[in-house]
């Protein structure tokens, strides 16, 4: 059964709203805040964007996905070393990483099938958070196992980076990590929760961030365990 399109009439639905202020971003979690400088102007914390109900919803979205466009195991380049997380796509574009490099195409790497369609429940997310004029063009989903980890990079793979990137939580708790434009940077770290949202704009687009460690058990949504990150980013400028 393929995921809803844009023109899904649930969109608008109750049980994909924000919180009740959803221009109000927290960013009182950090574990370290006191220790480390300010964050990077741009970067925007949601606790609890997507509530039980919601997650569940997008959850049944994100398996009909991967039904049609499988997990794979993405390669780091030149050496041909396998990622630590697992990974597809969804929205016209998806990003892959093999021996020949990191890059965005619009077929599945394995399948040669198109991506499937971004579900409504994400559009809406990014046009409720995004602040930008267009669409977004990708969503990569990373599905975190238990003992994954994803050290301090920067996304930096698109051709524009007028707009920002948003991230959404599912799944087991993650300790993120965030740092500056410089890797070496200070950096500062807090729990995300299930349903969470982070957005990534203007000076932050760039910031480094990783993903220390998933907290095994800290969530009953995934039925295996772990944790799914929705990357939603736009690739192309306008």
């Amino acid at each position: 059964m393929p995921a809803s399109s844009s023109n899904d009439p649930r969109r608008a639905g109750a049980p994909m709203s924000p919180p009740s202020d959803p221009l109000s971003p927290q960013v009182s979690l950090f574990q370290d805040s006191a220790a480390t400088p300010d964050l990077p102007e741009g970067f925007a914390y949601y606790p609890g964007y997507f509530d039980d109900k919601a997650q569940h919803m997008l959850l049944d979205e994100i398996r009909q996905i991967i039904a049609q466009a499988p997990l794979f195991t993405p390669l780091m380049p030149k050496t041909g070393q396998p990622f630590s997380v697992r990974m597809s796509n969804c929205g016209p574009l998806g990003w892959v990483s093999d021996r020949a490099g990191y890059r965005y195409q619009p077929q599945h790497p394995e399948t040669g099938s198109p991506w499937p369609l971004m579900p409504d429940p994400l559009t809406a997310l990014w046009e409720n958070v995004s602040g930008f004029s267009g669409p977004a063009e990708a969503c990569l989903i990373n599905y975190y196992a238990d003992g994954t980890r994803m050290g301090l990079h920067q996304d930096r793979d698109e051709e524009t980076f007028d707009a920002p990137v948003v991230s959404v939580s599912l799944g087991d708790e993650a300790v993120f990590r965030i740092g500056g434009l410089k890797r070496k940077d200070p950096t500062r770290s807090m729990r995300l929760k299930s349903g969470d949202v982070l957005v990534f704009g203007g000076p932050a687009r760039l910031a480094f961030h990783g993903i220390d460690r998933v907290i095994k058990g800290s969530s009953a949504l995934l039925k295996q365990g772990g944790r799914l990150n929705l990357t939603l980013r736009r690739v192309t400028a306008l």
